[in-house]
């Protein structure tokens, strides 16, 4: 199995929703008129809201019983991919905030062979996209932490627009950090040898719905992931020798 996706590979977006019934359908149509080709999963995370039902029949939908956090829904998504054998997958949230144009550009940095994961950054270059004082306190530290394992600078650890190939897919479906896993999930494969990019992208603001990271609990996510990252360091990297690589 190649870790370079082929000239023309196929790609699957990956969009977990929870409670995005006004903004799913929007998405999903946006995807599918701007990427032609490309397939979509939306992974209903277990909504008490419309969402499911206003997912468009031209995208697969698989909803989950209840609610798992953005781990369970993402890991679901990478096992739907590994079992189809798709060559990329790329995460995008189900508010509409990510650019659907920027998506062949993280395909394309994987296809070049630059890396196993692409991250669209919000920060890489000076822009307007407007965060709280808090919120952009929090991913400073979870940032500058991560330099300090890694000794590399990742601007967006926290951004939930990325793009894997096959490898990376095959990991993920095995095993994915609970709750927040963006940041861990860089440190994990940074440490077993996979290589990440960051990619500048300009994010909208978003529109509806609402974060899953509400203000109130912004200290303890903080908190929370930090010791987690640090715990990370402690344990034998994460996948290499324990999954498949080839």
């Amino acid at each position: 199995m190649s870790d370079t996706p082929a000239a023309n590979p196929r790609v699957l977006v990956i969009v977990p929703a929870y409670n995005e019934a006004d903004a799913i359908e929007r998405v999903v149509n946006s995807l599918h008129a701007q990427l032609p080709g490309v397939d979509v999963l939306v992974v209903d995370d277990g909504s008490t809201d419309a969402t499911a039902q206003r997912v468009p029949r031209t995208a697969a939908c698989i909803s989950l019983p209840f609610n798992l956090g953005i781990g369970g829904a993402m890991q679901t998504g990478y096992r739907y991919a590994d079992l189809h054998d798709y060559d990329v997958a790329v995460q995008r949230d189900g508010d509409g905030q990510h650019p659907v144009e920027r998506v062949p550009d993280l395909v394309a940095r994987l296809a070049a062979d630059e890396a196993d994961m692409v991250i669209g950054s919000r920060f890489l270059e000076p822009g307007g996209y407007e965060q709280t004082a808090a919120r952009a306190a929090g991913i400073a530290v979870l940032r500058s932490l991560l330099k300090v394992l890694t000794g590399k600078t990742f601007t967006d650890c926290t951004s939930g627009f990325r793009a894997v190939n096959r490898r990376v897919i095959h990991a993920f479906s095995h095993w994915y950090p609970e709750d927040y896993p963006e940041p861990e999930v860089v440190l994990l494969l940074h440490r077993a040898g996979f290589r990440i990019l960051d990619l500048p992208v300009t994010m909208r603001q978003r529109e509806t719905g609402r974060t899953s990271i509400p203000l109130m609990r912004g200290v303890f996510y903080v908190i929370k992931v930090a010791v987690s990252l640090v715990l990370d360091m402690a344990r034998d990297p994460w996948p290499k020798d324990k999954v498949n690589r080839t």
